[in-house]
């Protein structure tokens, strides 16, 4: 294992950069200049690469790598990753499923009640002194409302089995309708957004997915409809969504990802019917960890011809 040379594109996880140290010779992107200035020296040396939902492999990376030969993913989604390059070079490619599930799902459960309860706004009604002054006001409840979700994998059915647990009749958007459940199936995203209360987006990002949830899909939901968003930025039409939550044809959203992240739209943080998180639906300790082991297993599988944990290509 000594002789896998990896190169790691951005900071992830300090205990992943730790034990990658231990096990490999590892390179860190961010401590050059530029992809270009470090593949002058080690372009050569590199056999594999991690990578996450930041700074992935894309054509330039993989093309200025010559001898690459695997990419692990410290994350579910590839969006950042070309897999087409990848099929045609024979570059193995894993990713993090399953472990990071729970975590995604109780973030967007974590969101609605957000949204609905108003709850960021009622600390600040409590911190700043306002409740000496009158009650804070009424909100609206999450149990009974009617959930819609787009994408239902793993992540997916994870959110509708918790809102299930809160007596919310659950219907869903997929390509193919999947067996072996009660939820009620829409064979168009139009459709699922005008019977449902709430309309969480837990779908890949892909060219098919890419700004699915448009004015069309924002309308039809509807004034008094809640969005959510977990899955990533590029999943919905930034522009129509914020111009929907001004103009009052979007009841509110809770949105843990964004299209130019770290870059959040300035119109955001002035409404108090909106929730914003950081990229952190996979972000704790535990879920960290557990995706970089497996991140670590299937680098170790590799290097020693065994296979892979978790191969996507």
């Amino acid at each position: 294992m000594e002789n896998l040379s990896v190169l790691m594109t951005c900071p992830m996880s300090t205990y992943l950069e730790q034990e990658l140290e231990k096990r490999f010779k590892l390179f860190k992107l961010w401590h050059y200049s530029s992809t270009d200035q470090f593949a002058k020296v080690n372009a050569n040396s590199i056999r594999a690469v991690v990578g996450d939902t930041k700074i992935g492999a894309d054509a330039k990376l993989i093309d200025t790598l010559p001898k690459l030969e695997i990419v692990a993913s410290y994350s579910v989604g590839l969006d950042k990753i070309d897999l087409t390059k990848c099929e045609q070079k024979g570059i193995r490619v894993t990713n993090t499923p399953d472990v990071l599930t729970d975590d995604v799902a109780d973030i967007a459960i974590g969101l609605i009640l957000a949204v609905l309860r108003r709850l960021c706004v009622s600390d600040g009604f409590v911190r700043s002194g306002s409740w000496k002054n009158g009650d804070f006001g009424l909100t609206s409840k999450f149990s009974g409302k009617s959930v819609g979700i787009v994408g239902l994998g793993r992540i997916g059915s994870a959110i509708a089995k918790r809102a299930e647990a809160f007596g919310c009749p659950i219907s869903y958007y997929s390509r193919t309708e999947k067996p072996n459940t009660n939820y009620k199936y829409h064979s168009n995203i139009i459709d699922l957004a005008t019977t449902c209360e709430i309309l969480v987006i837990a779908c890949a990002l892909t060219v098919e997915t890419h700004r699915i949830v448009n004015g069309g899909v924002i309308d039809a939901l509807g004034p008094k409809g809640i969005l959510i968003n977990i899955g990533r930025g590029l999943l919905i039409n930034e522009t129509e969504l914020v111009a929907a939550l001004i103009e009052g044809r979007l009841g509110g959203a809770g949105l843990d990802v964004f299209e130019k992240e770290p870059v959040v739209p300035d119109e955001l943080f002035g409404l108090d019917n909106v929730v914003l998180l950081p990229h952190v639906g996979t972000d704790t300790e535990e879920t960290s960890n557990a995706m970089a082991d497996l991140v670590i297993q299937n680098l170790e599988a590799y290097s020693l011809s065994k296979p892979l944990l978790t191969p996507v290509v």
